[in-house]
């Protein structure tokens, strides 16, 4: 592990064990989200299933294999019963026992390796939200336990995600899945912590129906009374005629009184204190958040990531339980809507994801979001020359073509380790007049040997895609037979522009876009690629006490 501290603002390209193991330091962060993959679409009977197999079956994301057990799950699970804390080893013993060698016993290896990486990276004050749903929780929970130990649990948070579904219709012989739960641990018992007000419910509020002429301002009428008399410590003496066992001490009682906090109906009556509305802060947030509606297809900020959440929802679990300049992990962070939210909130931030797409959209989300007003980071693990590129092609090509891909802000095709290449990487969409149509560029992605008929090839997918221009990214050197052929391909002269002129085959290598060359296109409306994050604005915080 490192010995240097790791500060933020940082995105890092790999699996986030490694790269917790490599960069973060101990006691560094002072607060951690989650929100792991799991394959919630999954059956019970499904991914409980016993696999005899050593291998795993074809895999279409970054971690799907390890939710099957094998060879990986199988050197994982030795490390965290020969290396690990001992409660966490022999947890994981019982569970393998219990559970048998299935999908969910791989997933919770993975997550036991990464929880202990977690602890470690935590500082004594922090404090961790690890974000699942119903299908794991209660192992996951166990986990938390053995690993945080029992006594920090803090809270296990509800989040109605969805409305109600109509399962029963469709025959499902179960209640409707709504709610996804959010598991809150701190280190220790000492956290950083902010308290959060909710609106009060509408009879509540109703409650508050008499007004001040004088100042049009809503108050109500409460007890002052102290409840429990003597018994309780309450001091008597007299108020406006009135002698009772009151709840404040009679110093405090006069300075109500010249302030005009305590009204009496009618002499002889019981004086009452006199509460405005605007006064209250709200009601104490609670462990049931419905108040915070998923991202619809509607919604403003959603980007098309499967799994985002709103950043609500992180903007509320970060002004909770940290502070203006506290550390931020997110070590899956997908789409980056913790970033997003940390950034906002004037928090540094680590954000972590073993896929070059998810790094890509957070890096344009983040310039969405933020344009000139976003603060200097780094990313960290992808190839900054054509040697490192070559390493990430060899070792996974899809990871180097979405990778490539997002030098051009360029969007992947689709995700085809399922399937034949289908000719089309990428693209990238662009506006040139007042049509409202875009139109589109294609790009293809190659690391090995080039020719000329790649060029040939590309010329045609452009006709049979309707496509105005076409790039084709290299990590090889191009062959002059290759140039020719896309000179070939002529010119694209905007209508609306017709000053401008682009070459309609573009060949660009890797070395070009590293040095700063990119796609020549039209660049007369807003890009339409990748879809855009509203724009944000840095609110003013708060400090935290600890708890």
């Amino acid at each position: 592990m490192t010995s240097a501290p790791d500060v933020g603002n940082r995105l890092y390209f790999g699996d986030n064990l490694d790269i917790l193991r490599q960069y973060v330091a101990d006691e560094t962060v002072d607060l951690i989200y989650l929100d792991p993959p799991f394959n919630s679409n999954a059956t019970y009977n499904v991914l409980f299933r016993e696999r005899s197999g050593e291998e795993s079956a074809a895999q279409i994301t970054a971690f799907e294999d390890t939710w099957h057990w094998g060879w990986e799950s199988e050197t994982a699970f030795q490390d965290v019963v020969t290396r690990g804390p001992d409660k966490v080893g022999s947890l994981l013993a019982a569970l393998r026992q219990f559970l048998g060698q299935n999908d969910m016993m791989a997933y919770l290896t993975m997550m036991a390796q990464r929880m202990i990486e977690l602890h470690r990276v935590l500082k004594p004050t922090g404090s961790i939200y690890l974000h699942c749903d119903p299908t794991a929780s209660h192992y996951l929970k166990l986990l938390m336990d053995a690993v945080f130990g029992a006594g920090n649990f803090r809270s296990e948070i509800i989040w109605k995600r969805t409305t109600a579904h109509n399962d029963g219709a469709q025959g499902r012989r179960q209640h409707g899945r709504v709610h996804d739960v959010i598991l809150f641990y701190s280190k220790s018992d000492q956290w950083a912590w902010n308290n959060t007000f909710t609106d009060y419910e509408p009879e509540y509020v109703a409650r508050f129906s008499l007004i001040e002429p004088e100042t049009n301002r809503r108050y109500t009428l409460d007890n002052l009374t102290g409840p429990g008399g003597a018994s309780k410590g309450n001091p008597q003496y007299e108020v406006l005629g009135v002698t009772r066992y009151w709840r404040y001490s009679e110093e405090r009682m006069r300075q109500l009184v010249a302030a005009g906090r305590v009204v009496q109906s009618r002499p002889g009556a019981v004086p009452r204190y006199k509460r405005y509305l605007d006064e209250m802060p709200g009601l104490p947030l609670q462990d049931f958040w419905a108040d915070i509606p998923p991202i619809n297809s509607q919604a403003r900020e959603r980007l098309g990531y499967p799994t985002q959440k709103p950043e609500a929802l992180l903007e509320r679990i970060i002004n909770a339980s940290s502070n203006e300049g506290d550390v931020v992990l997110d070590p899956f962070c997908g789409c980056g809507t913790a970033t997003v939210a940390a950034e906002r909130l004037n928090r540094r931030w680590i954000g972590i994801d073993i896929t070059h797409l998810a790094i890509t959209l957070v890096r344009h989300r983040l310039h969405d979001s933020f344009g000139d007003a976003l603060r200097p980071y780094e990313i960290v693990g992808q190839p900054t020359d054509s040697g490192s590129a070559a390493a990430l092609a060899e070792q996974d090509r899809y990871q180097f073509e979405w990778w490539a891909l997002g030098l051009v802000d360029a969007r992947p095709a689709n995700d085809r380790r399922r399937g034949a290449d289908a000719g089309v990487d990428g693209y990238i969409n662009f506006f040139d007049d007042n049509s409202g149509r875009p139109k589109r560029i294609i790009a293809q992605v190659k690391s090995g040997h080039v020719n000329r008929g790649m060029i040939a090839t590309l010329k045609g997918d452009m006709e049979r895609e309707k496509a105005e221009l076409g790039v084709f990214i290299t990590l090889q050197q191009p062959t002059e037979p290759m140039r020719q052929e896309a000179l070939s391909a002529g010119i694209y002269t905007p209508e609306h522009f017709p000053d401008q002129q682009h070459p309609r085959v573009q060949i660009l290598t890797i070395d070009e876009l590293l040095a700063g060359q990119t796609v020549s296109y039209p660049r007369g409306g807003a890009p339409a690629t990748f879809r855009q994050a509203p724009r944000r604005r840095r609110s003013q915080g708060q400090q935290s006490t600890l708890v």
